[in-house]
């Protein structure tokens, strides 16, 4: 009898304090964080790293040997505001002038550039996969949007460059010829070579795309709870200084080509302020959502 109860009393022990402290049911039925359900050692993250950056370089080598076999096609598609630029100002047929091997080379920097634009969706894709998993459910559908957008948002910057900036820009450029018979001592001519005038377009183009980034990049910081409209509307000022500092940086040493790639950086700066604002005002709805379902 006396064992029955010793017994007994182990067991009511055991439910108290040990193991027992909550019922079996309540322990499988807890639900699993998803960040922690998809942890994994870092031996297993950095080989998936480097299956992921084989996979992006292998694509960008994929699209660069067709990129060079067109590069002649799209550096005669390139060349056209260059083209009407001269040709509405000049009796003369357009011609650009090249080094030894400088077209050669030229044909291997378009090449490149092409299959970088090419490859872009896939590397991002990769990168997506590979953050993923320490992301929420909802994290992941937030961001997924922006890595549509990115590349949209690149090809309207090279597209404003092509159909407006270049056409200005080479328009200044031929405007400032002038003949020996107009006043000058010898006749000054535009003279442009064929890696010069890649150098400028393609300039612009990856300064213009990367410029036309900025609402995306402010709009993820703002949902990460990193920047808020007010901290953007105060320090306008100094964001204007830093746009025309970035601007000089990314653009040729000329005027025209600063100023437009600066104020189109200010335009979207004041669109990245709006864009926020809609962000946080959502982002604080949610969190009073959450609190009064707490409540």
């Amino acid at each position: 009898m006396s064992k029955k109860k010793s017994e007994n009393g182990d067991d009511k022990k055991k439910l108290v304090g040990g193991d027992w402290d909550q019922p079996p049911d309540i322990i499988d039925e807890a639900p699993e964080d998803e960040v922690e359900a998809s942890r994994a050692p870092l031996l297993d993250h950095l080989i998936e790293l480097r299956m992921r950056l084989m996979w992006s370089l292998a694509i960008l080598v994929l699209t660069f040997i067709p990129s060079f076999i067109v590069s002649v096609p799209f550096f005669n598609f390139l060349i056209v505001p260059f083209v009407n630029a001269v040709g509405d100002s000049s009796a003369s047929e357009p011609t650009l002038y090249f080094a030894p091997l400088e077209f050669f080379f030229t044909r291997v920097r378009l090449a490149f550039m092409a299959a970088f634009v090419l490859s872009t969706p896939v590397v991002a894709y990769h990168l997506y996969r590979f953050v993923s998993p320490g992301l929420y459910k909802n994290e992941r559908r937030a961001v997924l949007p922006f890595l549509i957008a990115m590349p949209i948002l690149f090809l309207a910057g090279a597209a404003l460059v092509y159909f407006m900036i270049m056409p200005f820009v080479m328009q200044f450029a031929v405007g400032m010829e002038q003949q020996a018979m107009e006043g000058a001592s010898a006749n000054i001519t535009l003279l442009t070579k064929v890696g010069e005038y890649l150098s400028l377009i393609t300039t612009l183009i990856l300064g213009f795309g990367m410029a036309f980034q900025l609402p995306v990049v402010l709009t993820l910081l703002a949902m990460a709870g990193f920047v808020t409209p007010e901290f953007l509307v105060k320090n306008r000022r100094f964001a204007i200084v830093a746009i025309f500092l970035v601007a000089a940086i990314l653009t040729p040493p000329d005027p025209i080509s600063q100023i437009a790639l600066g104020l189109t950086i200010f335009a979207l700066y004041e669109i990245s302020i709006m864009a926020v604002r809609m962000v946080t005002k959502r982002r604080k709805q949610r969190e009073e959502e959450e609190e009064k379902a707490l409540v």
